[in-house]
């Protein structure tokens, strides 16, 4: 019998490097094609920084701005469909405010490409006060461990496999399969090795629902970050899930480190509570702390490793990576075939 891999002693087609919601989704779009898929990755899904995430559907920090917008639009008709079953995919269409101080605030350009039953339209009545602009929009929130638990029974139902092991570099990725999808995030800072990564630390608290509930998301404008005393920016975003609210939110650029700073914690709940009450005596149950993996633009194209292995690098989505998931992996799947 021939070796279904195409090599001696592997029997995978393809071996994908990462198991956060980038290399997750790009296992399950090949596998559900009929790959042989294997994901090695160093952390479980629940520790990556995927699972961190605030996970609201919207662009933020990535780039290129016309790339995005693209790959956002195209996600977001998956995450669309996938809400209609909210208890097994963690995936919920939700109303919510985005809002400014600055009456200056205009639609962020990536609005235009939005359905147009979704689409936003400006609005300078009916605000918070303090706020002079803004939109509302119904959009996809998702519970990110629900949803990455829903992917790796989706994979596993495909076939795939998934491993909990480092890899050291992509040459020794080549050593175990012929086709190889990049997809470490963070961790192809030495894993391609790539110095155009950097990471950018984001801080949120978890609390417990209220009561009365809050049940629409809340979100500033970009434009409304303010300075921190280390050197990063804060920002008020308010997340509800059926019986939680996630708070953040904070970027800090080039800080790796991952333990919740107590007093950014203390701020960040400060800052709700002044915007809703409720939110201020809720007990808090958690603190996320995930890494943004940055670059100046995603990088996402198809590459000849020395021995004749070929690898399709899906990293660098920044603060992004669940709102383009989708449309990356599919277009790294078309990218391996091509």
């Amino acid at each position: 019998m021939g070796d279904p891999g195409g090599r001696g002693g592997v029997s995978e087609d393809v071996l994908v490097v990462g198991g956060g919601v980038l290399g997750l989704t790009t296992a399950v779009v090949l596998a559900e094609a009929g790959r042989r898929v294997r994901v090695v990755t160093r952390e479980p899904a629940a520790r990556t920084t995927s699972a961190a995430a605030g996970a609201l559907w919207e662009p933020y920090r990535a780039h290129p701005a016309d790339r995005v917008a693209g790959w956002a639009r195209r996600t977001l008709d998956t995450l669309t469909a996938l809400a209609a079953t909210p208890d097994e995919t963690g995936v919920r269409m939700v109303a919510g405010l985005k809002a400014a101080r600055s009456a200056s605030f205009r639609l962020p350009s990536w609005v235009a490409g939005l359905p147009a039953e979704l689409r936003p339209s400006l609005i300078s009545e009916g605000l918070p006060a303090g706020y002079r602009a803004g939109y509302r929009a119904r959009l996809p929130l998702l519970d990110m461990p629900a949803y990455l638990g829903h992917l790796e029974r989706r994979l596993a139902a495909a076939g795939g496999v998934l491993e909990r092991r480092a890899l050291a570099s992509l040459a020794e990725a080549a050593r175990e399969a012929p086709a190889i999808v990049n997809c470490a995030g963070l961790g192809a800072r030495e894993l391609v090795p790539d110095p155009l990564l950097r990471p950018v630390r984001g801080q949120l608290v978890v609390v417990a629902q209220p009561t009365p509930r809050v049940d629409e998301w809340f979100a500033e404008s970009p434009d409304e970050a303010v300075r921190d005393p280390a050197g990063g920016t804060e920002l008020l975003y308010v997340l509800p899930q059926p019986e939680i609210v996630v708070l953040g939110g904070t970027a800090h650029e080039d800080r790796g480190d991952t333990d919740p700073d107590p007093e950014l914690a203390a701020r960040i709940v400060e800052r709700a509570a002044a915007f809703d009450p409720r939110l201020g005596a809720a007990r808090v149950l958690d603190h996320r702390v995930g890494l943004r993996p940055y670059r100046p633009a995603i990088r996402l194209e198809r590459e000849a490793l020395p021995g004749g292995a070929v690898c399709v690098h899906n990293y660098g989505h920044g603060g992004a990576g669940v709102t383009l998931s989708w449309a990356c992996a599919s277009d790294a799947a078309a990218l391996l075939t091509g």
